[in-house]
């Protein structure tokens, strides 16, 4: 049995370069940012611990996403539109995520929570709702859902941790998302997770906050991430919905109605012109500038098809 740390590249500091699920009805198209990436320069951002794989412990990591600057955050809210990938290999990963982490590259504290497909973490191609955390860049705490303490899951929730969700969106077809939200609890200082696309939010559970001390009394950054993980040795799953962002809505996925919370857990709009993309595979995956209407607000599109290699 091999195990391996799976890891992404994330650039928060940069050199100068192009630098019961519900239905949606929106329908607008967002441009893609043609020629913009980020190059990553040496944060070492670990996502994934010791997930069991095959063999070959040597993985690429790929993210399309948006992040804050530094300061200090007390959490996100975020709609995540829901993709399927029925053809995904079985040690390959995708998925979408919010993100709340500190900006160390030793002993990094994050926690994590979203949507992904995950075949060898679930014996199936399902989406899959999850949580992640770790205090150490995963050297040796954290795991995914509730494969060690951790989360807290609330009593009687009906979303949990490593739960299947469906139906997945379709292509040209049905939009299925569900909106999440994680921030600090403004009495307790627990990071606490809440399901908020029902008729009233429904909590989920949270992360104690001696679980991550670093992100006790606002989290340096948010983040909010497309992102695949894969065997070097394999061509890449798809990102998304497979299709690039140029494609818009109900053909590309999203990340949308994108909050920041307050101290007192108020939820406003963020600063567009604050948040700041990574791309590191252009040639693979695209990422669309982040745009604002009125229903949606903040949001932006990201994805690719399966095949990057490396």
């Amino acid at each position: 049995m091999g195990f391996v740390a799976v890891a992404i590249i994330l650039c928060f500091s940069y050199a100068s370069c192009y630098a019961n699920l519900v239905r949606s009805e929106d329908a607008h198209v967002n441009p893609e940012m043609n020629g913009m990436t980020r190059r990553p320069t040496g944060l070492f951002f670990s996502r994934r611990h010791k997930v069991r794989t095959d063999e070959d412990d040597s993985r690429a990591s790929h993210v399309a996403m948006y992040h804050t600057p530094r300061g200090s955050y007390f959490g996100s809210r975020a709609k995540i539109g829901i993709w399927g990938s029925p053809n995904q290999g079985r040690f390959q990963e995708s998925g979408a995520s919010i993100l709340v982490t500190s900006n160390e590259l030793e002993d990094l504290n994050a926690l994590e929570a979203g949507f992904h497909v995950y075949p060898d973490l679930y014996n199936d191609n399902n989406v899959h709702f999850f949580t992640h955390w770790t205090k150490d860049t995963d050297r040796s705490t954290g795991c995914y859902n509730l494969k060690c303490g951790g989360f807290v899951p609330a009593e009687g929730a009906e979303l949990t941790p490593g739960q299947a969700v469906a139906p997945a969106s379709t292509y040209d077809g049905d939009d299925h998302y569900i909106s999440i939200s994680l921030h600090t609890d403004p009495n307790s200082g627990d990071w606490v997770l809440f399901r908020d696309d029902l008729e009233k939010p429904l909590f989920l559970g949270h992360f104690p906050k001696e679980l991550c001390p670093k992100l006790n009394g606002g989290a340096p950054r948010m983040a909010w991430t497309g992102f695949v993980s894969y065997p070097k040795n394999e061509p890449s799953p798809a990102m998304g919905s497979g299709h690039f962002p140029l494609e818009g809505e109900r053909k590309a996925a999203y990340i949308k109605n994108i909050k920041l919370f307050d101290s007192k857990a108020r939820a406003h709009d963020p600063y567009m012109e604050d948040l700041l993309p990574v791309l590191d595979r252009p040639d693979c995956y695209h990422l669309s500038i982040v745009d604002f209407v009125v229903k949606d607000r903040v949001y932006f599109y990201y994805g690719g098809p399966s095949g990057c290699i490396g």
